[in-house]
């Protein structure tokens, strides 16, 4: 059963969608249409910016989503999946290839999302950091105990695949947490280059703005199941759909949980619609059992 997920921030790089943008007309059409409503012509950044224009949050996710769903719509009727997910920024993408809601609500709603989280990440020094090589719910432990020593907060964020998994919150609690993880017996605690801490209590300012966006959007019931971040179980009636999608900015992206979720549900084939091959990677280490791929193939 064919499954088709899409990547989240991280997976930018230029020149992304340039092909596209440059060889199929509806592709053209979109990304046109997408400069529009944002404003400004984004295309610029994506095709021809510097890494660090595209790696700014309210750049960034307009430009993966644009990217993604926009790859999904060019594939035409090689595209018909029987359950999509996203990952964090990538539920949005999902949401639109499953027809929950439409390409220019999709943007507009990401591009809030943007601006809030850029809003939020500048509010307070905070970060993320990767736990490689450790059971879950020995992370899990170790940012309790460190979020209640004072130094801030710290949380499980994503749950990417076994033995990996991205913990979010204030710096200094980052940091205590790395070196605990690494005492107890982590192959690696990485601090990454991001502006803030996604998926923790520190983005709620953000998920107060995006709820009032989201609540103003009509979304639709999507033509197949949408497994969601924040408990890995499909979904398909749009009131559910929109309570998770405002809980999601606050909560744990369950990547792990979706794609077992999934294979459980009889997906064997993925597809990845994006930039990038990260889910596809990820995918491998969840299950040995199903094809991952790109488009392309």
């Amino acid at each position: 059963m064919k499954a088709f997920v899409f990547p989240g921030q991280g997976a930018q790089f230029v020149g992304m969608g340039k092909d596209l943008y440059d060889n199929n007309p509806t592709a053209k059409e979109l990304f046109e249409k997408a400069n529009d409503i944002l404003g400004y012509r984004i295309t610029d950044i994506m095709f021809e910016g510097t890494d660090d224009d595209l790696k700014q949050t309210k750049v960034t996710q307009p430009a993966v989503f644009l990217h993604s769903v926009i790859s999904a719509i060019c594939m035409g009727d090689a595209f018909d999946p029987k359950m999509t997910a996203g990952h964090s920024l990538g539920e949005f993408s999902a949401l639109v290839a499953a027809g929950a809601l439409s390409f220019e609500d999709g943007l507009k709603l990401v591009y809030a999302r943007a601006m809030a989280m850029q809003k939020a990440c500048e509010a307070q020094p905070s970060t993320m950091a990767a736990i490689i090589g450790l059971a879950d719910e020995i992370v899990e432990e170790v940012c309790a105990k460190v979020s209640q020593m004072g130094k801030g907060v710290v949380v499980p964020a994503n749950y990417n695949n076994p033995g990996q998994l991205v913990i979010s919150g204030n710096v200094d609690a980052i940091n205590e947490a790395c070196e605990q993880l690494k005492a107890a017996g982590a192959k690696r605690a990485l601090p990454l280059k991001v502006g803030g801490a996604f998926h923790s209590p520190l983005m709620q300012p953000a998920k107060d703005e995006l709820q009032q966006a989201i609540e103003k959007t009509e979304f639709q019931t999507p033509k197949c199941p949408v497994y969601q971040n924040v408990d890995g179980k499909p979904h398909t009636d749009a009131a559910e759909i929109k309570q998770n999608l405002i809980a999601q900015l606050t909560s744990s992206v369950r990547w792990t949980q979706c794609v077992q979720s999934m294979i459980a549900d009889g997906a064997d084939d993925f597809t990845e619609c994006g930039p990038g091959k990260a889910l596809q990677g990820m995918i491998a280490k969840i299950s040995r059992e199903v094809s991952a791929h790109g488009i392309e193939q």
